[in-house]
């Protein structure tokens, strides 16, 4: 291959995740909504009919699809399709950062105001019910960070020929910050809790 046809090809390429060709995208909305006594942040609690995570607390979102017209859109009309409510009820919707998970997923999140709460009809296939907390309560309570370690199990056909040290590989050991919320009797952890702590820490200015 010529010098000019690679260094052409280079130029070309955009660059992006290695790898993240083949990660699932998801697109997630951190919902708030006006109370008297404030901004709270509004959480669903995933229908015990779902195969996946039944009865768990999360954000709207989902999977994007090919039709969506970006991450933002996707998030609009998961939260549109779990709620029941129309486009016109979520405004100000603003990106979040997005997140690599060791599973594979690309994580979109994005903050949006939801005007009209009273409007709200949950799709009982996807959300058992809802729930809010006062914003205040985020920013006055740091959550709680556990760790999670993986174990390196290579496969039965793993070459170990091909590799210094062979079996007694030291494996470079992968861990996960986990990250919990305890709000009166409900428990807000995971990437759920993740989001949000970054939500938190962006809209107090401690990032």
């Amino acid at each position: 291959m010529e010098l000019e046809a690679i260094m052409s090809k280079l130029k070309q390429h955009t660059p992006t995740i290695l790898g993240s060709r083949e990660y699932s995208k998801y697109a997630v909305m951190v919902p708030l909504i006006q109370k008297d006594d404030g901004i709270h942040v509004l959480f669903e609690v995933r229908s015990l009919q779902l195969r996946r995570q039944p009865g768990e607390i999360c954000f709207p979102g989902g999977r994007i699809d090919p039709e969506d017209r970006d991450e933002k859109a996707a998030a609009i009309r998961e939260t549109k399709e779990e709620l029941g409510i129309d486009e016109r009820d979520i405004s100000e919707v603003y990106p979040l950062d997005f997140m690599v998970s060791p599973f594979g997923m690309l994580i979109y999140p994005f903050a949006g105001f939801i005007s009209e709460q009273e409007k709200i009809k949950i799709n009982p296939l996807e959300v058992g019910e809802v729930f809010t907390v006062p914003l205040e309560f985020f920013m006055n309570n740091k959550p709680e960070i556990h760790h999670v370690e993986f174990k390196v199990i290579p496969q039965q056909n793993f070459p170990y020929d091909l590799v210094v040290g062979g079996k007694n590989y030291k494996w470079r050991t992968r861990g996960i910050e986990e990250y919990f919320y305890i709000y009166e009797d409900k428990a807000i952890w995971g990437m759920t809790a993740r989001i949000l702590a970054h939500f938190v820490e962006l809209v107090s200015g401690t990032m």
